[in-house]
């Protein structure tokens, strides 16, 4: 669990960090999810994206900020995608499976939940 954590977070934080830098030029052509808007999409996918995968790689509240990471990998599945899971929807299929992993199994004992629980 603790590879899987790692590798997941610090793979989802580039995603997340390379939207933080280019906020304004990703804006304008961002999906806009449930009418939200562009910017308040994007804002919601770069909070799940860096920040939701820094707690994953801490490996705390795991199964707690696994839930807006899926959220966002789903959007990016089915809408963004339009549920091409082999080919341009490939990395949203594998790091949805992993945060679903994650959300199921939790953290492991090699986390901050894990030594809290203790």
């Amino acid at each position: 669990m603790f590879i899987l954590r790692i590798t997941l977070g610090a793979l989802m934080m580039a995603h997340g960090y390379s939207k933080l830098i280019g906020f304004q030029s990703i804006k304008p052509k961002f999906y806009d999810f449930l009418g939200l808007g562009s910017t308040t999409s994007l804002t919601l996918a770069i909070f799940a994206e860096f920040f939701c995968a820094l707690f994953i790689i801490i490996g705390l509240f795991t199964r707690v900020v696994a839930i807006p990471l899926i959220i966002t990998m789903t959007v990016a599945l089915f809408k963004v995608h339009q549920m091409d899971f082999f080919d341009t929807g490939e990395k949203a299929t594998l790091f949805l499976s992993g945060f679903l992993v994650l959300l199921l199994c939790g953290p492991g004992r090699a986390s901050v939940d894990g030594i809290a629980s203790k």
